[in-house]
């Protein structure tokens, strides 16, 4: 019975240690992934902030402005993307709208981002675009990878259109959370007028015969879950401005926004929260599981060695039959 229960747990012993492996480098890399029909809003708001009035072309300080982001995620185009590009994909239709103290809308810019729901880098596909323009993405946008990493990354900027890198500056505890800190700075640069303007009548046409341009710059900062790359807080030290041309009256440049933009209170909870979860669930398959496994796979195994070695020690001998002597008759 005891070489039968051994050879039961070397049996488990290798099931388990040969599990261990296969969860954290086969089964997490497919298993973990960004869902195709993901939902998310997030509210920030710039306080005291300096916007631009479009009646009079004069800036000026407000209480607050406020913008609100939503990601959805469109299934039916990922699963047509799906079809030539060979592996899971995620289609995101984003859209930034700023609105004023007064609730009016400031701008308002579309996008759809494409990526590998594993991997997060981004797939080529039709429809790429921000604010109706194509663009091809190089980088991350919105979302770190699973299993962030200690470095650098390439990380896209929409209202510039291009890629730049965000750099690893230290872990911090969020929350009660332990975070990795990135941060990029995107110098002044010309970009594009958005496409919906504040004004009825003013369009980016309409704008640019003037001669005006629009410039940008921001100090865009995250503080990012490592097991999930979910961004647990963010922020950005956003300025714009409108330089030259005969819609300043003369004048060389003026504020189009400025603001320290940060997440309102309520989102920051609720993020919190729902990246702590999905990071227990994202631990289970690359930690407490394959090392659980393991350990338990090499008890097993030493449990199995116990009973083979009392199996094969050799038994006690038997007692010697001593002899009880007969009564001497007299």
């Amino acid at each position: 019975m005891r070489r039968k229960a051994s050879l039961v747990l070397l049996a488990c012993a290798v099931f388990f240690a040969a599990l261990s492996p296969l969860l954290r480098w086969y089964a997490f890399p497919r298993l973990a992934k960004i869902p195709p029909n993901q939902y998310q809003d997030m509210v920030l708001v710039a306080k005291n902030a300096t916007l631009l009035d479009y009646g009079t072309m004069k800036a000026k300080k407000v209480p607050q402005v406020t913008i609100v982001q939503t990601l959805k995620g469109d299934v039916a185009a990922a699963k047509k993307i799906e079809k030539t590009a060979g592996r899971d994909v995620v289609v995101w239709d984003g859209l930034s709208y700023v609105q004023g103290p007064d609730g009016k809308m400031v701008s308002e810019i579309p996008e759809r981002y494409i990526f590998d729901a594993h991997s997060q880098e981004p797939v080529h596909a039709t429809g790429e675009m921000v604010d109706g323009d194509p663009v091809t993405r190089d980088g991350i946008e919105f979302k770190f990878p699973f299993l962030t990493e200690k470095r650098d990354y390439e990380y896209f900027d929409a209202q510039t259109r291009t890629t730049n890198p965000i750099h690893y500056k230290g872990t911090q505890t969020f929350r009660g959370v332990k975070v990795y800190y990135f941060e990029q700075t995107i110098p002044w640069t010309k970009v594009p007028m958005p496409r919906k303007m504040p004004v009825q009548g003013i369009t980016p046409e309409s704008i640019a015969k003037t001669g005006t341009t629009r410039w940008y710059t921001t100090v865009r900062r995250f503080w990012v879950e490592p097991a999930t790359g979910a961004p647990v807080y963010g922020e950005e030290i956003h300025k714009e401005e409108l330089r030259g041309g005969t819609l300043l009256g003369g004048r060389a440049k003026v504020t189009a926004f400025a603001g320290d933009v940060k997440m309102r209170e309520d989102y920051i909870e609720s993020t919190v929260a729902l990246v702590k979860h999905n990071r227990t669930l994202v631990l289970m398959l690359t930690s407490y599981l394959p090392w659980g496994f393991l350990s338990l796979g090499i008890a097993l195994l030493a449990l199995s060695l116990y009973l083979e070695a009392r199996g094969r020690r050799p038994a006690d001998p038997a007692p010697a039959d001593t002899p009880v002597p007969e009564p001497v008759s007299a």
